[in-house]
């Protein structure tokens, strides 16, 4: 459960604010003036604070910087009245994750300390590198592979630099993962780390998000606005996704790159802003650029160090490995004892390609987990919680390099002549054999499991001369 502090004197306020919280499955702590909420920080360990600008004693102002000295990365938003707006937007400058004039909407309002918490969650929570899957639950990044070896040491390198970083990837390889690590390990660790969803914003929200606007840069535009790369000065700024960026944005972090400057929206004033920009995406920008679709200078000036993530099926060898780490994580957050795996299970999940890579493979167990009944995983509890695309994809992999094998080695075969019924023969022989076996030798069931009449399976137990030690006639 998340814990936020409000710090307003208005009594009413902090009341409803709390309800509100609570509602919404937050813990809250109030505090009516700043004095207050600096001691209350002092002794706990909160996820958010949201501050009024007018307290008695130290006014907002002074209670921020006061915040920002005690933890740089707890994430705080300011709310103010009208009259305190500039103020406001000084601190948004300083580090405040946004302003909210009152009275302000309730949905923005949540969905907004939803994104700070995140914010705070993404700066404040360490991920580890080349982590081995062990009783720890934090965010990790798992594998020994040769390939995720490679991703580790350059890491390592990069985090040391100012150098812009275009990380390359399948979605669900872990960019994410590997940005926080970057910024994590790096020279501006001490400062914002913001990260801006280039898909996520609509096309019309995205260029404000970024650059902020003036008063009266469009409709509704009623007061200057900070964006989040003015508010990240000093840190990082991460762009997810930045090959769906539009074209004429990808100009102004062209400009952002080169000039270390930006103008608002609306506005004609040169800001200085000196950020550091990791990018990622899933997107041939190469491929893009001959589209039309993405600038080259800019492609450029982002791939000063380039990491590109493996997808999951060049990397099997770490599958167990995130597999018993997803475990042990998703376990400890349910707080339920680890079940455990069984090796049949295990191989099935080793077998798969797994096309939506790690993302994958943690819904799969965390969805298994929330299932699981204490027992140890087992191909029953995968069936029951794939749907049927998936479960044909898994049971297409069980076991396909063996099936290949053994195709070659009988093809290889000079002194046989195999055809292609013959294959067909002998698989359409293992198939019945092996659902009269799962219904103890009854035909009628093996026929049911199988979607044939009695008549058809009778006749190719017969023609394939299929035997059972204990067989049941019907």
């Amino acid at each position: 459960m998340h814990t936020i502090l409000v710090i307003d004197d208005d009594d009413q306020l902090r009341i409803s604010f709390s309800k509100l919280l609570k509602e919404e499955n937050y813990a809250v702590i109030s505090a009516a003036s700043g004095e207050a909420g600096i001691e209350i920080i002092e002794k706990n360990f909160l996820d958010l604070v949201i501050l009024d600008m007018r307290l008695p004693g130290i006014n907002g102002m002074e209670t921020f910087k006061r915040i920002k000295k005690i933890d740089s990365k707890l994430p705080v938003i300011i709310i103010t009245a009208y009259g305190t707006t500039q103020i406001a937007i000084e601190a948004t400058k300083m580090g405040a994750y946004d302003y909210v004039l009152k009275p302000f909407d309730v949905p923005e309002m949540l969905n907004l300390i939803e994104q700070a918490i995140e914010a705070g969650y993404f700066m404040r929570s360490p991920v580890k590198v080349d982590a081995s899957p062990d009783k720890q639950s934090g965010d990790a990044i798992i594998g020994q592979s040769r390939l995720m070896q490679n991703v580790y040491k350059s890491i390592g390198r990069v985090s040391q630099t100012d150098a812009s970083v275009l990380i390359l990837g399948e979605s669900g390889t872990g960019k994410e993962l590997v940005a926080r690590a970057i910024y994590q390990h790096g020279i501006r660790s001490d400062k914002a780390f913001l990260i801006i969803n280039c898909v996520a914003i609509p096309e019309n929200l995205l260029e404000s998000e970024l650059f902020g606007y003036e008063k009266g840069a469009f409709t509704g535009a009623s007061q200057r606005h900070i964006g989040k790369v003015e508010q990240a000065n000093g840190g990082t700024v991460f762009l997810d996704e930045i090959g769906d960026m539009p074209l004429n944005i990808q100009g102004k972090i062209l400009r952002l790159l080169q000039e270390k400057s930006i103008e608002r929206l609306g506005g004609e004033e040169t800001i200085p802003v000196d950020v550091r920009i990791i990018a990622a995406t899933n997107k041939n920008l190469e491929q893009a650029i001959a589209d039309e679709k993405f600038r080259e200078d800019l492609y450029f000036r982002l791939k000063v160090v380039t990491l590109e993530l493996p997808p999951l099926r060049d990397r099997r060898d770490d599958i167990t490995s995130l597999i018993l780490y997803y475990m042990v994580k998703f376990s400890n957050e349910l707080k339920i004892d680890n079940p455990g795996i069984q090796e049949d299970a295990l191989n099935l999940l080793n077998q798969y390609d797994w096309p939506g890579n790690i993302r994958e493979l943690s819904n799969l167990i965390h969805k298994v987990l929330i299932f699981n009944r204490g027992a140890p995983i087992s191909l029953t509890d995968l069936e029951q919680v794939i749907n049927k695309k998936e479960k044909s994809k898994l049971l297409e992999n069980a076991e396909i390099s063996d099936i290949k094998a053994w195709v070659r080695q009988l093809l290889s075969n000079k002194s046989e002549n195999y055809k292609f019924d013959d294959f067909i023969d002998i698989v359409s022989g293992i198939v019945i054999s092996e659902a009269l076996k799962i219904t103890n030798g009854n035909r009628s069931q093996a026929a049911k499991l199988l979607n044939l009449s009695r008549p058809t399976i009778h006749a190719k137990i017969d023609k394939y001369k299929i035997r059972l030690k204990t067989e049941i006639s019907d």
